[in-house]
């Protein structure tokens, strides 16, 4: 049987009702550090691989009602599961699928959730699909700031992933498990991070390697507390690097980072608290967000960055 191709290489996405192009584009503007995509003119560029198949993609909208994508440079047919797959890859980073209704119905009446909503309807919980590069992520991001975790990410992406080139500029493609899994703690010195996080990040990319840790597993789990359980019992894996792996990659919706920093500022910030809320209290307001958790804390996060 012979494979379909389309004859062109541009195609739409239609986009729920509920979601604002420029709301999750400034979001994805957040850092000047970014690596891993570029916006210019309100488009997002960024280098994805399928198979034995690198393609750039440019992501645009042109209304609020559906994704222009297009592979840029492209003149020869795209084979319909190559297709499928960029598809695929964009609905799941945007959380397109998500249906935000009842979120936003319960946010309204939510003293922590009105504010963030209102500010940034149309937002979505951005998401990172690869596992590999949602964990090492989190990983590299303990303990340290958002901006020196950015500069983190671009050093290992510089030094031990590929990229494609159009028109003069690279574009960047988070490096595999496979190629992390043969390294050592000095080949990763380069980084200038620590040698647990290193040995870490090695681990991780070792189990994956082994199969032995696949995204497929951590899905069949179902249940948001089995999962966290799975991801727990890995070196350098605790608590909250788990919870934000099954918040922006599983998409577990109970996925609650509740020991958070960022969430327990933001909380202070709508609250106009004196001190930081303590676990019992975040409890206590969470329980009206069953099932929402992942967004809500989301959404709260995006009042600080």
């Amino acid at each position: 049987m012979k494979e379909a191709f389309y004859e062109t290489s541009e195609w739409t996405i239609d986009v729920p009702n509920e979601f604002r192009f420029t709301e999750n584009l400034k979001y994805l503007s957040r850092s000047s550090n970014e690596c891993l995509f570029h916006i210019v003119d309100q488009k997002i560029y960024r280098a994805l691989a399928f198979g034995n198949e690198t393609l750039l993609v440019e992501i645009s909208a042109v209304n609020e009602k559906e994704l222009n994508v297009r592979i840029p440079g492209r003149t020869a047919p795209i084979e319909h599961h190559v297709v499928d797959a960029v598809s695929e890859y964009i609905r799941n980073w945007f959380d397109l699928d998500t249906n935000l209704l009842p979120f936003y119905e319960l946010a309204k009446k939510d003293p922590l959730l009105q504010r963030p909503v209102d500010q940034f309807f149309g937002l979505r919980n951005m998401g990172i699909p690869d596992l590999f590069e949602a964990i090492a992520w989190g990983i590299l991001g303990q303990q340290i700031n958002l901006t020196y975790a950015y500069t983190l990410k671009r050093r290992l992406v510089e030094e031990f992933g590929q990229f494609v080139q159009y028109e003069g500029k690279q574009y960047w493609l988070f490096p595999t498990p496979e190629s992390i899994a043969e390294l050592t703690v000095e080949d990763l010195a380069v980084l200038r991070m620590t040698v647990k996080k290193c040995e870490y990040l090695i681990g991780v990319a070792q189990l994956m390697a082994k199969g032995e840790l696949t995204k497929e597993k951590l899905l069949q789990a179902n249940d948001v507390k089995t999962a966290e359980k799975m991801l727990t019992t890995i070196r350098g894996i605790g608590p909250w690097t788990a919870n934000y792996v099954l918040m922006r990659c599983l998409r577990f919706p109970a996925a609650f980072p509740i020991d958070d920093v960022g969430l327990h500022n933001a909380i202070k910030l709508v609250l106009q608290m004196e001190g930081k809320p303590t676990k019992a209290e975040i409890l206590n307001w969470s329980e009206a967000w069953s099932d929402w958790e992942s967004y809500a804390t989301f959404y709260l996060w995006r009042l600080l960055y």
